[in-house]
């Protein structure tokens, strides 16, 4: 077992159980000195290191099975890369874009997923709104 640290879609919950089926919440987390950014194809979410800004997501604890299906879906390792960070003396593992692509805005479908993801982790939807905000200043 091992924590992982969502951001994106994959802070839906019911998405999250289908794709994971034995993974568990455990909470709302903070990550600090990084900054949330839609990138690719896509306009999938990512991270970047950004000092001063945060990134709202969840903590899960997940399975060596789970990672292996979160590798599959998130294109690991040619579109993201695990990157890795401390809780509380334990390893956290999360996915972060192998290339700074450009920003482009998420579409309708995916930006819904993952507003209901903000939903179901009770995080505040202001900062998905800068983070979106962001995307019309470029």
């Amino acid at each position: 077992m091992m924590y992982y640290f969502a951001y994106g879609s994959n802070l839906h919950h019911l998405q999250m159980q289908r794709r994971c089926p034995k993974c568990r919440y455990v909470k709302k987390y903070v990550l600090k000195d990084h900054q949330l950014t839609f990138r690719n194809r896509g306009g999938w979410a990512d991270i970047e290191k950004k000092i001063g800004k945060k990134v709202y997501g969840a903590l899960y604890i997940i399975s060596k099975c789970a990672e292996k299906r979160l590798d599959i879906y998130e294109e690991y390792p040619t579109l993201y890369k695990k990157m890795y960070f401390k809780y509380k003396g334990n390893r956290v593992m999360t996915y972060t874009m192998v290339k700074k692509t450009k920003f482009v805005p998420p579409t309708p479908r995916y930006l819904n997923i993952i507003k209901q993801g903000y939903k179901d982790c009770k995080l505040n939807i202001k900062s998905l709104n800068r983070a979106l905000s962001q995307l019309k200043h470029i």
